[in-house]
């Protein structure tokens, strides 16, 4: 197993920081390792803000779910799915250019998130923690006035950094589902049930018996939630705008 191999079978979210603060230096390899990324057509389909003012930490510290690690990151990244530079030209050299679709939207999406994984690994490969906030796709409209967001340019993954504490870096990695139970040939593999519950069982380490109050916590924690209903409207609405012709 080589270096890199090894740093993302260890990599793990990181929400408690140390005093020790990320150099210039660390935070433009950080930048540079993300415009390194895949990319449709090396179009970039994404736009990175650099999060600097406290007072817009603090805020998206409570527009996202109200977590106050993400007012105490050392570097906070937006990074936006971001259409619009590219949009802007079109209109300007082809007559002909119509609005956009959703498939221009899921393509800028998968730019973003490429650009933001590389950024997490790049981080972690230095020795920075990192935490990615889903609920950014929360409060839409809050944010979109908060960055001055244009039509084209949606926020859909902020990622906080940080150098963690002993604790943090202590602290197991939760255990991941294994290979066989993720990956099929050919075709996708619709387990039976009960394969489905083995696999479960597998990951968590719990007896069937504790499975079931298992899944019913997560279902309360993770889907029977506000915050849910929260991110399902705030995309729905991103959507709407990004469609609007």
């Amino acid at each position: 197993m080589n270096q890199t191999i090894q740093e993302l079978f260890e990599r793990k979210s990181v929400r408690t920081y140390s005093d020790e603060k990320i150099t210039q230096e660390e935070k433009e390899y950080i930048l540079k390792a993300a415009l390194q990324a895949p990319t449709a057509g090396n179009m970039a389909l994404y736009s990175i803000i650099d999060v600097q003012d406290q007072q817009i930490k603090d805020q998206l510290a409570v527009t996202c779910d109200h977590q106050p690690f993400i007012a105490k990151a050392p570097l906070v990244l937006l990074f936006l799915a971001d259409y619009q530079k590219w949009y802007d030209m079109y209109q300007l050299y082809d007559e002909n250019v119509q609005g956009l679709g959703e498939a221009d939207f899921i393509l800028a999406i998968e730019d973003c998130m490429i650009a933001a994984q590389n950024a997490v690994v790049a981080a972690w490969s230095m020795g920075i923690g990192s935490c990615y906030i889903g609920d950014i796709l929360e409060n839409f409209e809050v944010h979109q006035k908060l960055f001055n967001l244009p039509q084209y340019a949606m926020p859909v993954s902020l990622v906080v950094f940080g150098k963690p504490t002993l604790q943090q870096q202590n602290r197991p990695k939760p255990q991941r589902f294994d290979l066989q139970d993720m990956v099929s040939v050919d075709t996708y593999h619709h387990k039976t049930i009960d394969q489905t519950k083995q696999m479960f069982i597998k990951q968590t380490g719990k007896n069937e018996d504790e499975l079931k109050n298992y899944i019913q916590a997560f279902a309360k924690r993770k889907f029977h939630t506000e915050y849910r209903k929260e991110m399902n409207r705030s995309f729905q609405v991103m959507l709407q705008q990004w469609l609007k012709k």
